[in-house]
């Protein structure tokens, strides 16, 4: 088994701030959005998030969300996919050719562009986040849960990256009930006399 990677657990936990079952979430104002992103360390308690900030939020997600199901055999929206490329494109960031002080940055690689502002500058975290997941090709085992009244993102640490539900014994059998259904359904009208 494979464990998920920081930047795995922070786009899960971002992909999952929307939960399709309970109808929640908790970046459904730019407040539940600054206190989500504190919570996390990518922005002080001090700083707000304004309008744009938080809609250029809500379509990264929205792409990511639609990207992780194709990873189960969704198709993707393609508006939403663009919407995500859009809001990415408002999040620069730096690539270093080392790391420390002397290079830029202390945490690796790519960091955000240092004249970002604090919103803007938490957000480019999460966009290196999925930077890292994709180049890794790591990104294959984030998916979001075939069962649709579910779509819960979840990490397949399966061997052969074959998981399609976050959780067989709920949504895998649903999913299994619903196909059973469906072929007694069939078999009974199929043998309906006169037909």
């Amino acid at each position: 088994m494979r464990d998920a990677p920081a930047s795995a657990l922070l786009i899960e936990a971002f992909a999952n701030t929307v939960d399709v079952e309970l109808g929640t979430d908790e970046l459904a104002s730019a407040d539940g959005l600054a206190g989500w992103l504190a919570e996390r360390g990518l922005l002080a308690r001090t700083h707000q998030v304004g309008a744009p900030d938080h809609g250029l939020c809500l379509r990264l997600r929205a792409g990511i969300r639609e990207e992780l199901g194709v990873n189960v055999g969704d198709d993707a929206d393609p508006a939403l996919r663009a919407g995500a490329e859009e809001a990415l494109r408002e999040l620069p960031v730096l690539v270093a050719v080392g790391h420390g002080p002397d290079h830029g940055s202390d945490r690796g690689p790519l960091s955000p562009a240092p004249d970002l502002p604090p919103p803007r500058r938490a957000l480019a975290e999460l966009a290196i986040a999925w930077c890292e997941l994709r180049l890794t090709g790591e990104a294959a085992r984030l998916k979001r849960c075939s069962e649709h009244t579910c779509a819960w993102v979840f990490w397949d640490a399966s061997k052969n990256r074959s998981r399609r539900w976050c959780s067989m014994r709920v949504c895998g059998n649903r999913a299994k009930a619903r196909r059973h259904s469906a072929k007694q359904t069939e078999a009974a009208g199929s043998t309906v006399p006169g037909a």
